[in-house]
């Protein structure tokens, strides 16, 4: 099975410099629903995962 790439992910980078961008805006759009986000988050220790999700505002991973 392949690795998660969600930690070197562009998008998610573009975001992180600059959340109010366009792509910024569709990577926050596109994690919202992503099975790899999804499985990603879901693979994190708790306390890694309960930080980004507070980071990202996804109450679902909290």
């Amino acid at each position: 099975m392949a690795e998660h790439n969600c930690d070197n992910c562009a998008f998610r980078a573009k975001y992180d410099n600059n959340p109010k961008s366009i792509l910024g805006r569709i990577w926050r759009w596109h994690a919202g629903w992503c099975p790899g986000w999804n499985k990603y988050m879901k693979s994190l220790a708790d306390e890694k995962r309960i930080g980004l999700a507070e980071k990202y505002n996804m109450p679902k991973f909290r």
